[in-house]
């Protein structure tokens, strides 16, 4: 199985929807992996849980079967690990995940 994380710490609204958005779902939904997983991470977390369109955008990727994590540290950081478990999002700690996906040789995508 051909896997994509995507560790998003960009807080850049025109980034995320120019870029990271389409390419998550496009990947998704034309094939091009059989596995699509954002990890929310940093500044990341507050925009997701204070922007509605970006909020639509990850509802979008929930629903087209992106797995969506968050970095339960960050979140907290942030104040905003309540709203994105709201959202569907995973909260948890994620530098072991992180750690085991590199080491594994899954692919990581960093924006």
């Amino acid at each position: 199985m051909n896997k994509l994380n995507v560790l998003w710490t960009t807080d850049n609204k025109t980034t995320v929807l120019t870029m990271l958005a389409i390419y998550v779902l496009n990947s998704k939904a034309r094939g091009w992996w059989d596995d699509v997983n954002v990890i929310i991470w940093g500044a990341s977390a507050k925009l997701v849980a204070s922007d509605t369109q970006v909020q639509t955008e990850v509802l979008e990727m929930i629903r087209s079967g992106i797995h969506v994590e968050a970095c339960k540290d960050c979140s907290d950081v942030c104040g905003v690990s309540d709203e994105l478990e709201r959202l569907g999002i995973e909260v948890r700690y994620m530098g072991v995940s992180l750690t085991n996906y590199m080491q594994s040789g899954e692919t990581l995508l960093t924006i």
